[in-house]
């Protein structure tokens, strides 16, 4: 089974070697390449004469490399794999160097058997190594509150180099939150209030781990998904809670991440009301999926990924799209009392995506919000440009299409009149 970006760069050995990766993962890089149900093998070219020959079995996973680094896996291994996962490497078969190395004869009936064991290993390995993450982490955010959040103003490396610890344990959701910690000391007046909340968050997530077997498996789902933990798409479209319904394709947002752009598309049942996040990724050279498009209404049957509060989705099937008119929408008020309801459900959650009936632009001074009827405004996010938004209303109510987070409203779609405009 194939596996995802996001798999890949969880075997990195740190963050430097994630980045790293992402930049061999360039079809011009690599001179040969080859897949096979057991392998992936290719040649990179790097800065010598003769390019590396890198190897990677994907039983163990072990990894080969010409190359002098030290981490295992190294950068190319990491690029080889992303290719892989992005379906960039031919299937071939293994040539006499790549037999050699995996020093056996073709496998037998037996290999399936013996891939769900090292499966099983490595989960049972991974699983030690992230309780172990985030029973460092609880214990040395205990310490940062005895002594006190100020010394992080003068220090805010500090987190990095507690993120870097958590990515040696496997767990990138808490790296990544770290990360975003480290951000605030020294932004902004309320910084300290920022950062406690943001490491309160963090520190719950931890205890959750340690705590998992005691959870609601929806609420377990949801903790092992926080911290970095990935479902088989094949386990999703088998076992996935399935919706049949025709799906308000509400909005979308790209996002680049060094050289993988990534998109989510925001969906909403007309039936169930349920909404649902499509999410697709292009590496180099790629292209993302645009056969979802805003201001339709798409006839579908989602698969739902497991969690308390389940929002992703995958497409097992659908229909032509066609036009979709303008949907109903809700108030300021209503948009809050959503998000509350699923805060509740996933403490973690940090967007929701919502739909406004008759708002209008406002001015907040040196910002810019969205009011309803009532007067109740919510603001638009840092760094959202309003400017499309205002030239579509002229002054006038519209129904919006927009995500919700602690920040404010970045808005996806509005409708003029039955004409549905992507902002």
């Amino acid at each position: 089974m194939r596996w995802t970006a996001e798999q890949v760069l969880d075997l990195a050995p740190d963050a430097a070697s994630a980045k790293a990766g992402r930049s061999q993962a360039s079809p011009a890089k690599w001179p040969s390449l080859g897949a096979s149900a057991h392998a992936v093998w290719g040649a990179c070219q790097g800065s010598g004469k003769a390019p590396y020959q890198v190897g990677v079995d994907l039983s163990e996973p072990a990894f080969k490399c010409s190359c002098p680094s030290r981490k295992f896996p190294c950068k190319h291994a990491l690029g080889l794999l992303l290719l892989w996962a992005d379906g960039a490497v031919p299937e071939s078969d293994e040539p006499e160097w790549v037999d050699t190395w995996l020093a056996r004869p073709k496998r037998a009936e037996s290999s399936g058997e013996r891939d769900e064991e090292a499966a099983a290993r490595r989960a049972e390995k991974r699983a030690s190594r992230v309780a172990g993450g985030a029973a460092e982490l609880i214990g040395w955010l205990g310490d940062q509150v005895t002594t006190g959040l100020a010394v992080l103003d003068q220090s805010p490396d500090v987190l990095y180099a507690v993120a870097a610890r958590m990515v040696d344990a496997q767990a990138p959701g808490l790296a990544s939150g770290l990360r975003r910690a480290a951000m605030l000391p020294g932004r902004g007046r309320d910084w300290p209030s920022r950062l406690l909340e943001d490491l309160a968050l963090l520190r719950t997530l931890a205890v959750a781990y340690a705590r998992i077997d005691d959870l609601p498996a929806p609420l377990a789902a949801t903790v092992r998904t926080r911290l970095g933990f990935t479902v088989d798409t094949a386990d999703v479209l088998a076992s996935g809670d399935r919706v049949r319904d025709e799906w308000l394709v509400a909005g979308h947002v790209d996002q680049e991440n060094d050289q993988l752009v990534s998109r989510r598309t925001w969906l909403r049942g007309s039936a169930s009301g349920r909404w649902a996040l499509v999410l697709s990724f292009a590496g180099p050279g790629r292209i993302l999926d645009t056969s979802l498009v805003s201001g339709t209404l798409v006839p579908a049957t989602l698969a739902f990924y497991p969690g308390a509060l389940p929002l992703r989705a995958l497409v097992a099937d659908r229909d032509d799209a066609v036009p979709a008119p303008v949907p109903s929408g809700g108030t300021v008020d209503d948009a809050l009392a959503a998000f509350a309801a699923g805060l509740a459900l996933d403490p973690w959650l940090d967007r929701l995506p919502v739909v406004l009936h008759d708002v209008s632009p406002v001015s907040l001074g040196k910002e810019w919000g969205l009011s309803s009827v009532d007067g109740s405004v919510l603001p638009l996010g840092a760094g959202v440009d309003p400017w499309t938004l205002l030239a579509v209303s002229g002054g006038r109510p519209l129904t919006v299409a927009a995500e919700l987070s602690v920040s404010g409203l970045r808005p996806l779609s509005c409708w003029d009149g039955e004409r549905a405009v992507r902002l």
